[in-house]
C-alpha cells in the first residue's frame, strides 16, 4: 500500500510538474535549431538573434523573486498552471509574429510563462516528498525536463521537414495550454504553513547569508554559460568552426541533449549518495566548475579532440543546478525553499542573458566570410566568459585557502612553542584555535 501510495503521489504531483519543466527546456533551446530559418525568414542579424533568444533569460531573472514569493504564498499548483497559460499565449504570438518587436514581446511572454517551471517543481518536492530524497528527485526532475532539449533537436528537425517553424510553435502553444490544465486539475492542493516571526520568509535571510554569496557566483557563471552555449551559440560554432553541415549539426545537438538528460540523473544520484554520508555538495560544484572551464579552454585553444567531448561537458554542466539546489536545500528551511531557489535562479538567468547577448555583440565585431565567422571571433567571445568563470572559482576557493592557511599557521606556532617552552605551547595553541575563522568557514 505504501508503494502504491508513493506511485500515486508521483503520478499526481511529480510528473505534471516535470511536464511543465520539459516545455520550459524545449522553449529555451529551440532557437538553436531554428536560428538559421528564423534569420533568413525575418532578416534578423547576429546581435538581434542573440537579444531575441536571451530576453527569455532576462525575464526569467526579473521575476524569479516574485515567483518564489508567490510559490511560498499560494503553492506551486496555482502559480504554475496560471503562468503556463501565459506561456501558451506567448508561443501563439511568436508563431504569427513578423517584426522584431513582436518576436521580442512573444519571447518575453514565453519566458515569463515558464518562470516557475523549475522552482515550482522543486517546491512541490519539498512539500510532498521526504527531505532525504529531495536531491534524488531534483535530479529526476531536471532529467525529465531536459528531455525538452532532446526534443528540440532531431525530433523537432523531423517535424520541420514537413511543417514550418510557425506551425511548430502553434503545436507548442497547444501543448503548453494542455499542461497548464493538467497541473490545475490533477495536482492536489497542499496547505502552506505560514512563516513564523522567528523564521520570517524575507529575502534578507537569503541574500544576507555569506554561504549564499560564496556558491552563487560560481554556480551562476557555470550554469548560465552552459545554458547560453547550448541554447544558441553551440549551433553557429559547430557550423562556422567545426564545418558541420545541417545533418551533422542536428546529430551533434541531439547527442548533447541526450548527455544533458543523463547528466541530470548522474548529478542527482551523486548528490543523494554523498549527502547520505554527510559529505559536502560544495565539493561536487567545484569539481564541475573545473571540468567546465577545462572543456571550454579545449574548445577555445582548438585542442585536437572530437568536438563532441568538450561540448558534452558543456551540456552536462547545464544540469548542475541539481548540485546547487541541493546545497541551498541544506542552508534554508522548507518555508524559504521557494525564495532561496528563486534567488539563486535569478543569478543563473542573469548570467545566461548577459553571456548570450554579449557573445552576439562580440561576434558582430567580425565580418562574415562566405557566410561564416572566423575562429578568432568565437575564441574572443568564449574566452571573455571563461575568464569570469575562473574569477568566480577563485572567489569560491578563498575560504578553503584561508582555512588551510590558518590550520597550517596553528601547527607551525604550536611546534615552534613546543621546541622552546612546553608550558607556553598550550597557550599558543589555544590562541591559534581561537583565531581560526570557524564561523566564516564552517562548511569547510
Amino acid at each position: 500500500m505504501q508503494i502504491l501510495g508513493a506511485w500515486r503521489l508521483t503520478a499526481r504531483v511529480f510528473f505534471p510538474f516535470a511536464a511543465g519543466y520539459y516545455l520550459s527546456y524545449l522553449f529555451r533551446t529551440i532557437n538553436a535549431l531554428i536560428a538559421g530559418r528564423l534569420s533568413s525568414d525575418t532578416g534578423l542579424g547576429t546581435a538581434d538573434l542573440g537579444l531575441l533568444t536571451s530576453v527569455y533569460f532576462l525575464v526569467l531573472a526579473a521575476v524569479q523573486i516574485p515567483v518564489g514569493i508567490l510559490l511560498d504564498r499560494f503553492g506551486p499548483r496555482r502559480v504554475q498552471s496560471a503562468l503556463l497559460v501565459l506561456a501558451a499565449v506567448g508561443a501563439g504570438l511568436f508563431a504569427v509574429s513578423t517584426g522584431f518587436l513582436s518576436f521580442l514581446i512573444a519571447r518575453a511572454m514565453i519566458g515569463l510563462g515558464v518562470a516557475a517551471a523549475l522552482t515550482a517543481g522543486l517546491k512541490s518536492i519539498v512539500l510532498w516528498f521526504p527531505r532525504e530524497r529531495s536531491a534524488l528527485l531534483n535530479g529526476y526532475m531536471v532529467m525529465l525536463g531536459s528531455l525538452g532539449a532532446v526534443t528540440a533537436t532531431a525530433p523537432a528537425e523531423h517535424l520541420l521537414t514537413w511543417m514550418g517553424w510557425r506551425q511548430l510553435f502553434e503545436i507548442l502553444a497547444a501543448a503548453t495550454a494542455a499542461t497548464a490544465m493538467l497541473i490545475y486539475v490533477v495536482v492536489p492542493e497542499r496547505a502552506i504553513v505560514p512563516s513564523t516571526p522567528s523564521m520570517s520568509a524575507n529575502l534578507s535571510a537569503v541574500f544576507g547569508d555569506k554561504r549564499f554569496w560564496r556558491i552563487a557566483p560560481l554556480s551562476a557563471s557555470c550554469v548560465g554559460s552552459a545554458w547560453s552555449l547550448q541554447g544558441l551559440w553551440a549551433s553557429p560554432w559547430l557550423m562556422d568552426v567545426e564545418g558541420l553541415d545541417r545533418a551533422g549539426l542536428v546529430g551533434q545537438l541531439f547527442m548533447m541533449s541526450i548527455i544533458l538528460s543523463g547528466g541530470a540523473w548522474l548529478f542527482g544520484t551523486i548528490v543523494h549518495y554523498i549527502k547520505r554520508r554527510s559529505l559536502a555538495a560544495e565539493t561536487i560544484l567545484a569539481m564541475v566548475a573545473i571540468l567546465f572551464i577545462t572543456a571550454e579552454l579545449a574548445l577555445i585553444l582548438r585542442v585536437p579532440l572530437p568536438s563532441i567531448l568538450p561540448w558534452s561537458v558543456v551540456a552536462i554542466v547545464g544540469t548542475a543546478t541539481v548540485v546547487s539546489f541541493a546545497v541551498i536545500a541544506d542552508y534554508y528551511p522548507p518555508e524559504l525553499a521557494g525564495r532561496a531557489n528563486g534567488a539563486l535562479n535569478v543569478l543563473h538567468f542573469v548570467w545566461a542573458f548577459l553571456a548570450q547577448y554579449a557573445t552576439g555583440l562580440v561576434l558582430e565585431q567580425w565580418s562574415m566570410n562566405d557566410g561564416h565567422r572566423s575562429v578568432q571571433a568565437y575564441q574572443v567571445a568564449f574566452g571573455l566568459n571563461v575568464a569570469l568563470q575562473i574569477a568566480t572559482l577563485v572567489w569560491f576557493a578563498v575560504p578553503w585557502r584561508r582555512s588551510i592557511a590558518s590550520w597550517m599557521s596553528s601547527i607551525l606556532v604550536f611546534k615552534q612553542a613546543d621546541v622552546t617552552y612546553a608550558v607556553g605551547s598550550v597557550g599558543l595553541y589555544e590562541d591559534s584555535v581561537i583565531l581560526m575563522p570557524a564561523d566564516d568557514d564552517a562548511e569547510w
